[in-house]
């Protein structure tokens, strides 16, 4: 049901009460839910922002309608049952839909040799539909069909099963629709919403926070019920108010974050199984490096390139697409280029990974322009372009072109949305890394900070003797993202003389570790070409 229907539906009389200055019946994020028609839809959303009470104009207008279906809605306890088939039935009043008494009975659900009554309320329309609420979880829906709502699913005793049970509906044209605050990060239903995300499962995920609904409204809807008049300072002193009742658990029951558990991440063992033998190439520019002539700069990064990076990147495979991430760095944390392949089992492939400790920004655009040019059917690049990265992006993208080129601004939102399809591929086995204690620690590094999975402020020390701060984590997670939104690709082939803004295509002898005095280069010089 779009909320224009809504809209249209409610009697002037009802209608009336919602001046200007009100919110619209349905707020926002209420609106946004009821149009979006998903097979599959998931709400993690804050304590009592209304949407059941969204949820159940829709399915009125579902059961109601001729060519509609039944709607079954399963709360985790009587007394949600009891209030959503109030809700239901009021909203059956709006509409003038006709429909009948509510009725208290019982249905018998069967779970293998086992059967249990089940307390239900039930509407029945005139269409031949009915809304069904159930006081208790049953087991099984089985031989079901219409629209289930699971309302506060993360409190369900067996989430997971009852899942399994209505997602069946899916097959002949139903919906699934799960409503739910957070109970854990551990929680079944916040590992439906992390599959969701990562693309592991068809469907789509709204989030409601607190704040939010107070933007869109939910104050406004909370003096029109209390027959009060709004005002700015009543509202930040009700908010302060609800804020404080919760205290500690706010941030579970009204911000949307899903209480820590115990496990990590990602395990070690899970990391290593998913290293191969590709090398880690490190340059370490000595302080005063960049006040140094241009030319000589120039000559000395090229030469590095020439001598480690070149013949890592020789044994790409040109018939596979490339990509590129890079988390930035210039004076305090590293610098990480990670470059990859798809091949044709669909797995990401680092044929080696380059570390940059305290290298100028001009001599950084070098690198990252001799690199990206030996990529064959190169087609996206994902680069940190938060501070001083930003100019480096913006170079990157000036000369690539805007669309195969993103300047990514890490924030808690990119975080949310692009970590589980990282971790999916590491447990799905389509990724491989170099084998490295220092990429280990950094992907062990990231953490579930707030319910996101994220590197904490907290700095380490390599084995370089220098900080690290998950920058190889950080630099995989944007080669991951940058994979999985591929661009036009292209065959770049450049032209002119070897400076620092333009490197020709030529070919890298042997690998090697150099000193070249202007501080420590190291690398592999066994590069065996990866898995």
């Amino acid at each position: 049901m779009s909320s224009d229907l809504l809209q249209r539906e409610l009697p002037r009389a009802i209608a009336a009460e919602f001046s200007d200055a009100a919110p619209p019946v349905l707020l926002g994020y209420q609106q946004r839910w009821i149009e979006d028609d998903s097979p599959l839809k998931v709400a993690e959303k804050s304590r009592r922002v209304g949407l059941t009470w969204a949820e159940a104009s829709d399915n009125v207008l579902t059961a109601a309608t001729s060519g509609g279906s039944n709607v079954y809605y399963i709360g985790y306890n009587m007394d949600m049952a009891i209030e959503y088939i109030e809700a239901c039935a009021m909203w059956a009043r709006v509409f003038n839909q006709a429909a009948g008494a509510i009725e208290e009975s019982e249905e018998v659900f069967t779970d293998g040799n086992d059967t249990k009554a089940i307390k239900t309320y039930t509407i029945r329309f005139a269409s031949g539909y009915r809304i069904v609420a159930l006081s208790s979880r049953p087991a099984n829906l089985r031989g079901k069909q219409g629209v289930v709502v699971i309302d506060e699913a993360a409190f369900h005793g067996a989430l997971d099963e009852l899942l399994k049970a209505a997602l069946a509906l899916l097959i002949w044209g139903g919906k699934v629709r799960v409503i739910s605050t957070h109970n854990g990060d551990q929680n079944p239903f916040n590992e439906l919403v992390n599959d969701i995300r990562s693309g592991a499962r068809a469907g789509s995920v709204h989030r409601i926070t607190f704040d939010e609904s107070v933007i869109e409204g939910l104050y406004r809807r909370v003096c029109l019920r209390l027959r009060k008049l709004w005002s700015s300072a009543d509202e930040s002193q009700w908010v302060a108010g609800v804020r404080a009742f919760y205290g500690s658990a706010a941030e579970e029951e009204l911000d949307v974050i899903p209480s820590q558990g115990s496990g990590a991440w990602l395990t070690s063992s899970l990391i290593e199984s998913r290293m191969h033998d590709a090398p880690v190439l490190r340059l370490t520019c000595a302080p005063g490096f960049e006040q140094r002539p241009a030319q000589d700069r120039n000559d000395a990064v090229v030469d590095w390139l020439d001598s480690e990076v070149g013949p890592a990147l020789a044994g790409l495979d040109p018939k596979y697409p490339s990509f590129f991430g890079m988390d930035f760095g210039r004076s305090g944390d590293l610098s990480v280029i990670d470059p990859c392949q798809v091949d044709q089992q669909l797995c990401r492939v680092m044929p080696c990974q380059i570390e940059l400790r305290n290298v100028p920004h001009r001599e950084q655009e070098t690198i990252i322009n001799y690199v990206i040019d030996r990529l064959p059917r190169f087609s996206r690049a994902a680069i940190d372009a938060r501070g001083n990265g930003n100019a480096v992006a913006e170079f990157t993208a000036q000369r690539y072109g805007w669309g195969r080129v993103e300047l990514v601004m890490l924030s808690e939102g990119w975080y949310r949305d692009q970590m589980p399809p990282l971790k999916r591929a590491f447990e799905d086995d389509t990724i491989r890394v170099p084998r490295d204690a220092d990429t280990l620690a950094d992907l062990r590094a990231i953490k579930m900070v707030k319910g996101v999975a994220r590197v904490p402020d907290k700095r380490e020390v390599g084995a370089d003797g220098g900080k690290r701060h998950g920058d190889a984590g950080i630099a995989i997670a944007l080669m991951h993202y940058a994979s999985r939104n591929p661009g036009t690709e292209i065959a770049f082939q450049s032209t002119g003389r070897r400076t620092a803004a333009n490197i020709n295509d030529y070919a890298g002898s042997a690998s090697r570790s150099t000193d070249v005095g202007f501080g420590t280069v190291s690398g592999h010089n066994d590069f065996r070409g990866y898995q």
